[in-house]
């Protein structure tokens, strides 16, 4: 770690960019690095031994040992007032501290890799929450097609908590792209006569989880060779596409470790 930076002043070309990074959606894209906000997120990278371009903290948590540390795991650190990191921050009650990442390359199709297919997903908080089942569950790798919510947005990455470093992602995929994959694709709709807990569930799969309001797409549907209803006993029309995933998820975990 180099000697920290002291910043004073909100126009400030770096905390300008930072900015941008925390408020903006899709300006990773542009700006080629992520923003990670809070203690937690960035003791997940640090966990995961992913290298860190700079490290963001207030004057009072420079103060505080085990944050001080944290940021010592950046290569450059920047000592900010409380108030300006506040103007950084999208959150309602900001962090202490943040780090800057070097936006990963997207990494080729895995074949034969255990994944999930995101088709077109607009919330955050499902994508994010959909990462999380994935990482806990052992499916490594998250494919994302074109129109899905941004993989490495504030919003998605703090849903889903740390389980970007965990996972090998790609995102702005054209369907046609998943002919590389050299596993089965499932499914799940309401009206398939095939149940879950009884179903012979191809190891490693590709579960494929669609549009919040329109589903999987019919020619995506087109490509599945299995395609499964989850029981409601409880009456519901259907599930949360998070809770569906984290269901299949879990339930390919449960029958690989048979």
């Amino acid at each position: 770690m180099s000697e920290p930076l002291r910043i004073s002043s909100r126009d400030n070309p770096q905390l300008q960019r930072l900015r941008r990074l925390a408020q903006d959606g899709a300006a990773y894209r542009r700006l080629g690095q992520v923003w990670i906000e809070g203690d937690h997120l960035c003791t997940a990278m640090r966990a995961r031994g992913i290298a860190c371009a700079q490290a963001v903290i207030t004057e009072e948590a420079w103060q505080n040992g085990s944050l001080r540390a944290l940021a010592g795991w950046a290569a450059k650190v920047a000592i900010v007032p409380a108030g300006l990191f506040a103007g950084i921050s999208a959150l309602e009650t900001p962090a202490a501290i943040g780090f800057v990442l070097d936006l990963p390359e997207v990494p080729p199709i895995e074949p034969h890799l255990a994944s999930v297919v995101l088709d077109r997903l607009q919330d955050p908080g499902n994508v994010g929450s959909i990462l999380r089942s994935a990482a806990a569950f052992g499916c490594g790798q998250v494919l994302a097609l074109k129109g899905t919510a941004a993989l490495w947005s504030p919003k998605v990455l703090r849903a889903g908590m740390g389980a970007h470093f965990a996972l090998r992602l790609v995102e702005g995929l054209q369907e046609r792209a998943l002919a590389e994959l050299q596993v089965p694709l499932l499914a799940t709709s309401p009206h398939a006569a095939q149940a879950l807990p009884g179903a012979d569930l191809p190891r490693p799969c590709a579960w494929v989880l669609g549009h919040e309001g329109q589903g999987v797409s019919a020619s995506l549907l087109a490509r599945c060779g299995l395609q499964l209803r989850i029981p409601q006993p409880g009456g519901e029309e259907s599930l949360n596409v998070a809770a569906a995933a984290a269901v299949c998820l879990y339930e390919s975990c449960r029958r690989g470790s048979q």
